[in-house]
């Protein structure tokens, strides 16, 4: 049946190695490359809205300021606005600058006006702004690309032609001004005529590499993809060397899967070694297809370029942490918290999991007591419940999780699962059916804590519970394949209804196909319906993708069943020695075993 998986932090850490390789449109951050060093603009507005309004501007050198007195009328819009900005009345504000801004057509106001307007979410009102602030500093890189941003949003491709040859004409390097145009467009609802611009635009600088690399961007998006390849091409004949160029191919060539990506990435490496970018790339793709071991070591090399990397340290810990080489995962770990990682709370969670694992429980405490308020806080204080509940300190474990102040509604579930956990663990299975029903009541929609009641129901016998948690939860979520799963299974093992536990299990199936824990619980269910053969093809394809002592337990009682005992005792015997104290697969051991 479903059993919970908890899987490290440690995962997710790995899987994250990965992230260069996983968009979905490949395109890559573009760096110039290093031997044409161009200096660099302001960057590109967008009319997405920020985070936080800018400062008010400072002097717009390039700018002809208007003669503008300062009329008691105007300094009352001035104040009306600033107070009430800072009153929280975002588009209140934002009107009082756009009146201010036509009044005096002074370009800083008309940079503010427009700012305020993307904060307050008036995108029209943000659209008018930006284009009379575009209109009155016409020399602003920063005013033109935020113009251009919103005719491309707009879907006004071509009416960006004379802003972009002006931009193109003034920059001191054409190529930086190409560098941006994937994110001047990228708003734009219909790719195709950005790419018939830029090819336009590009024929003007036939041997600018960052010319075709804008072009093959825009192609790819636009999904002309043959286009897209010849305009890399040429850009990697100008620029052989420009590693952009290279992780770009990379999303390319990986159309043809994951081994022709790292073939390409090898070659490359092969004839550029010191490629930095690549060699991560690389290394980050290798971790993400499970090859932890050729991972580590490109991290490992790229180490010895840059020993002083805090996020290379980071990996390579993690590397080391998965391949249970503890001692070097520490060491690596604790230089990346010595080079001050960003994230150095988070470095000292995967710290206090090697402490764990080295059976050194107290260290692990420590570890997890040194992150302190912020974002990994909460996890801190649940692995340290966790941990005093695997000692026995179950009082101690309770209260570090009720001594908690949570955040919202999803923590407060989150730490009440991890109290039920503690529980559990420690067999006091009464105990977390009545927190569980407690915590239901309170919060009757959670759809994590039906699914745990119903676990915790089987466990103290209350199977009609069970059974009306789960259907509720298949009502409230049609498409939760574990909860059919669940009920499937204890149908099956616990009641004659073996024929209505199969519907719902191939239910489940349908859902989840690939799931060894349901393909184990249609196992089990074919074999408790005297269906031998078949159970054991659902039962070894589970325990081939998952090694689980459940599974085991489940697949060698159906092949002692089908006679082949040896077998039998053989998966047993290895799964006893890494999971020695699983009840489960004890229990069947013993009813079975001379």
């Amino acid at each position: 049946m479903a059993r919970s998986m908890n899987l490290l932090p440690l995962i997710a850490a790995l899987a994250a190695l990965s992230l260069a390789g996983c968009a979905r449109t490949p395109v890559v951050p573009v760096a110039p490359p290093a031997a044409a060093a161009p200096s660099q603009p302001e960057p590109a507005a967008s009319p997405a809205v920020p985070a936080a309004p800018v400062a008010p501007p400072g002097p717009a050198p390039s700018a002809k300021l208007p003669a503008q007195t300062l009329t008691e009328q105007l300094l009352y819009q001035f104040l009306l606005a600033e107070v009430a900005w800072q009153r929280g009345e975002r588009k209140l504000a934002a009107e009082a600058y756009a009146d201010l801004a036509q009044r005096t057509r002074d370009p800083r106001i008309a940079r503010r006006a427009t700012e305020l307007a993307l904060v307050a979410q008036a995108p029209q009102q943000a659209m008018q702004a930006a284009r009379l602030w575009a209109e009155l500093d016409p020399g602003s890189e920063r005013a033109q690309q935020t113009w251009i941003s919103f005719l491309a949003a707009s879907g006004r491709v071509q009416e960006t032609r004379p802003h972009l040859d002006a931009l193109l004409k003034a920059a001191p390097s054409a190529g930086v001004v190409f560098l941006q145009m994937h994110a001047l467009f990228a708003r734009s609802p219909d790719p195709r005529p950005v790419a018939d611009l830029v090819e336009d635009l590009a024929r003007d600088y036939p041997d600018l590499a960052e010319a075709q690399l804008a072009l093959a961007q825009a192609a790819w998006t636009a999904g002309q993809h043959e286009r897209a390849e010849r305009a890399l091409e040429r850009a990697i004949e100008l620029k052989p060397t420009w590693e952009s160029l290279a992780l770009f191919k990379g999303r390319l060539v990986q159309r043809q899967g994951d081994e022709a990506l790292l073939s390409y990435w090898r070659d490359y490496l092969s004839r550029h070694p010191a490629a930095r970018e690549v060699r991560q790339a690389y290394a980050r793709q290798l971790a993400a297809m499970g090859r932890f071991v050729e991972a580590r070591r490109e991290f490992e090399r790229l180490l010895e370029g840059a020993p002083a990397n805090p996020e290379t340290q980071l990996a390579v810990g993690l590397l080391a942490m998965q391949a249970n080489d503890f001692e070097a995962a520490e060491a690596h770990l604790l230089k990346a918290i010595e080079l001050r990682h960003p994230d150095a709370d988070q470095v000292k969670l995967y710290l206090g999991q090697i402490s764990e694992a080295r059976k050194q429980p107290e260290q692990a405490l420590r570890w997890y007591g040194e992150v302190g308020p912020g974002p990994r806080y909460l996890e801190a204080q649940l692995l340290s419940g966790l941990l005093l509940g695997k000692q026995g300190r179950l009082a101690e474990a309770r209260a570090v999780l009720q001594a908690l102040t949570p955040a919202n509604e999803a923590e407060r579930i989150q730490i009440l699962q991890t109290e039920a956990q503690i529980l559990r663990a420690a067999g006091d299975h009464a105990a977390v059916y009545q927190l569980l029903s407690e915590a239901l009541a309170r919060y009757p929609d959670s759809l994590d804590l039906i699914y745990d009641r119903a676990m915790a129901a089987e466990k103290v016998n209350k199977l009609d519970v069970l059974e009306q948690d789960l259907r509720r939860l298949i009502k409230l979520k049609p498409d939760h394949a574990h909860a059919y799963n669940a009920l499937g299974y204890t149908l099956a093992d616990r009641t004659p209804r073996l024929a209505e536990a199969m519907a719902l299990l191939q239910q489940a199936l349908t859902l989840a196909p690939n799931d060894p824990f349901i393909q184990d619980s249609m196992g089990w269910a074919l074999y408790r319906a005297g269906r031998l053969v078949e159970a054991e093809s659902y039962l070894a394809r589970a325990y081939a993708a998952r090694p689980d002592p459940e599974i085991a337990a489940h697949l060698g009682e159906v092949l002692w069943q089908l006679g082949r005992r040896e077998e039998a005792l053989r998966l047993w015997e290895a799964a006893l020695k890494l999971h020695p104290d699983n009840e489960v697969l004890r229990e069947t051991v013993s009813r079975f075993k001379p």
